[in-house]
């Protein structure tokens, strides 16, 4: 299951040609190759025997396709996850699977995308949804393969975790009702943040809970504490509030806060040639996110997003640099000022109108937005094809309009059924295609051929004759 290749590119330098080897230094040649070989050997390429084996310990998987694109461009963020892990101790293991080879176990594991990243711990199964980097795939995998809810046992440790992390959930108390939902939940979202249990003790002296036991989260330099009787399910608001109150958003940002319910408020801006007007939309936002937060945090996610192609390619339209719009992702809705925001005010107003209903509503799920959605898709497909291959978009889009094209020039220069000795009894009897038309059943009669009256006579005759003898 495990492939090594250092010993054979050892056996490699030692039977270098003597020659060569006077000229590059062979301890530097060996020390490199084995550092490569070193690094390969930290990921595993899994075979079916993966399946039968997997539950002894905790694994990293990376499921991939080798003609897929994105996941060769994984591979090598892949090795350094590997090599790093490796060599920080941890116990998550680091594999690889083909999943066009073994697509029976890939089945069993629910992937159905390249690349598809999961991390195994005993009978659970993890995805990660985040960005392919190292040190976020590396984040997940820690987060991930200890335990769902770690002790804090002091003040040291607490403020270095607070210290550590941006945001982070805490149960202060003993054991109770509370407590077994809290490990539940962060059974089922550890994939998103971290879930620590502590005594009141471990507590600075600013912050204060006013009974125990309670879940609390840090963050944005505050903290906010779950009310059962308020916050709807503790799995909501704890999926609610793992998320900044301000934060730059992408594309996987923008997913994951889909499965919120949040409405998505944001400033659109260019952070490489960032203006007064693109500075000012942001700090507009940010003030929201800080001073309202008791009035919209239930309902709103604020943050700006660096460009607007992703933005155009969810709306199917065009919207300014810099501007600010709210997402309903859950719809595909999205808002737009009636008129330029310029003040707190004007904002604040904007947001409230799309929250009591009153705000114009764009784009949406409807069957024809739906059709739009097909159609732009195409549209942008095609676009793009185009412009990274323009050779290859037209031998991809013209060959079959080439043959489409010859199929309709067949048909329509098609000669007709009729043959030439039907063609000259036509010409001879003055017919011109309308007379056939119009004399369709009297022609057969006219096309028959001579003697057929006198042979029906005769059989007449002959019947008339066999009866009188009869």
């Amino acid at each position: 299951m495990l492939t090594t290749v250092a010993f054979t590119f050892c056996i490699s330098c030692l039977v270098f040609p003597l020659g060569k080897m006077a000229e590059v230094k062979p301890t530097l040649v060996c020390a490199v190759v084995l550092l490569s070989s070193a690094v390969f050997a930290f990921v595993e390429d899994l075979d079916e025997t993966f399946k039968d084996s997997r539950m002894d310990d905790v694994w990293l998987v990376d499921f991939y396709a080798p003609w897929c694109g994105y996941c060769k461009k994984l591979e090598p963020v892949w090795q350094e996850v590997g090599a790093e892990l490796k060599s920080s101790g941890s116990p998550v293991r680091v594999g690889k699977m083909d999943a066009t080879a073994f697509s029976g176990i890939s089945s069993e594991f629910g992937v159905r995308g390249y690349p598809t990243i999961k991390l195994l711990k005993g009978a659970l199964t993890y995805n990660y949804k985040g960005p392919r980097t190292k040190d976020e795939i590396i984040e997940f995998a820690n987060r991930v393969a200890g335990p769902a809810v770690r002790s804090l046992p002091s003040k040291q440790m607490f403020e270095h975790v607070m210290r550590r992390h941006s945001v982070l959930f805490v149960y202060f108390g003993g054991d109770s009702p509370l407590k077994e939902k809290y490990a539940e939940v962060a059974s089922e979202l550890i994939v998103y943040t971290h879930f620590f249990a502590a005594s009141e003790d471990v507590l600075p002296k600013e912050v204060t809970i006013p009974e125990l036991p309670a879940i609390v989260v840090f963050k944005d330099g505050a903290y906010f504490t779950y009310d059962g009787e308020q916050d709807s399910t503790l799995s909501t608001w704890v999926n609610k509030e793992r998320f900044l109150g301000y934060l730059q958003i992408d594309g996987f940002i923008l997913y994951e806060l889909g499965e919120t319910g949040k409405l998505v408020a944001m400033a659109v801006v260019d952070e490489k040639n960032l203006t007064e007007e693109s500075i000012r939309l942001k700090t507009l936002i940010q003030r929201v996110a800080t001073e309202y937060r008791d009035h919209f945090s239930r309902d709103f996610q604020f943050g700006h997003m660096d460009g607007n192609d992703y933005i155009n390619g969810l709306i199917m339209g065009e919207i300014a640099v810099p501007s600010i719009i709210i997402l309903n992702t859950s719809n595909e809705q999205y808002f737009l000022p009636s008129e330029p925001v310029e003040t707190m005010d004007q904002l604040l107003h904007f947001i409230n109108s799309v929250l009591d209903g009153t705000a114009q509503a764009q784009g949406g799920d409807s069957i024809f937005q739906r059709v739009k959605r097909v159609a732009y898709d195409a549209k942008s497909t095609i676009m793009s094809v185009f412009r990274s291959s323009p050779l290859l978009a037209c031998f991809l889009f013209g060959l079959p309009l080439g043959v489409i094209s010859l199929m309709c020039y067949g048909i329509y220069t098609a000669e007709t059924d009729d043959s030439p000795e039907d063609l000259e009894l036509l010409k001879r009897d003055g017919l011109t295609d309308e007379e056939e038309d119009d004399e369709g059943q009297r022609l057969p009669m006219e096309l028959e051929a001579p003697g057929d009256d006198e042979k029906e006579e005769e059989q007449e005759e002959k019947s008339f004759t066999d009866k009188k003898v009869d």
